[in-house]
């Protein structure tokens, strides 16, 4: 446990790193209008048999996967689309808790919008990892293929309540209560029991991405452990590829952005 402390540091000073390097994606703007709030959603369609979704990890609005212009390299093939979630960029919030369960049920919204019937691939970094793991549990009809981009866990990442603490105040003082990822991190320990009780991923082809990175805070022991808890997402999987690298930190998009590149790829290969 004392190694996810550092962990979490690293990845609240990366959210704040990051987003300042992000450019100007060339999307379609549009909204989603929910019962209570609405949802920013930038899309490029080409009619493709599937959609890419890409889903964002805590602290991330959707502009994080055009820092290397992975989503945009991705239209080329196929319909692309990435969104704020609630509270992120030009989406609005409401006062749900903002756990996993209800994340799941918005990208659901976003899906059965967006897709027009199609199934979906869907690409998921840190926490976002966990949410489109949950959609395609619930919606194994929906789903065509999984990318995990170093996902969260919750055979690693169980917080304490002074790390979960932690991380909230981390987010309210720097953006404020409502900002989606304070009230994202509000669930932290939620979120892991929630995902316990999940059943196995549906058998369809899914590659996991892993940090393997070893620095100041994160030891060869740790990856090692991160690693083991992502291998975890193979029970049930008869297609399933696991990349460890040790080129990249926690945003595997942005240190390699072809390996990202590479394997959505290769799943779009492995699909009818």
């Amino acid at each position: 446990m004392n190694q996810l402390i550092p962990f979490l540091v690293s990845l609240l000073l990366l959210v704040s790193c990051e987003k300042d390097d992000a450019a100007k994606v060339s999307f379609q703007e549009s909204f989603l209008q929910l019962s209570t709030h609405q949802l920013a959603t930038y899309s490029i369609e080409r009619n493709s048999r599937y959609l890419i979704v890409f889903e964002s990890g805590l602290g991330d609005d959707h502009a994080v996967w055009s820092t290397k212009k992975v989503a945009e390299d991705m239209s080329n093939k196929m319909d692309v689309l990435v969104y704020d979630r609630a509270g992120y960029g030009k989406s609005t919030i409401d006062d749900h808790a903002r756990n996993i369960d209800r994340l799941r049920t918005e990208l659901e919204s976003v899906v059965n919008k967006y897709a027009n019937g199609r199934k979906v691939i869907l690409v998921g970094h840190s926490l976002g990892g966990m949410i489109i793991r949950d959609f395609a549990i619930k919606n194994p009809t929906k789903t065509a293929a999984l990318l995990f981009v170093d996902p969260s866990h919750e055979n690693y990442n169980q917080p304490t309540q002074a790390i979960e603490d932690m991380i909230y105040n981390a987010f309210k003082s720097s953006n404020g209560a409502n900002f989606g990822a304070t009230k994202e991190a509000k669930e932290l320990i939620e979120d892991a029991q929630y995902m316990a009780t999940l059943s196995s991923v549906p058998n369809i082809p899914v590659v996991v991405l892993t940090s393997m990175k070893t620095d100041a805070t994160h030891t060869a022991s740790d990856r090692q452990n991160w690693y083991k808890a992502h291998e975890l997402l193979k029970n049930t999987i008869s297609d399933f590829t696991h990349i460890g690298t040790t080129n990249a930190g926690h945003y595997i998009m942005n240190d390699e952005p072809n390996l990202v590149l590479d394997h959505i790829n290769l799943l779009i290969s492995k699909l009818p």
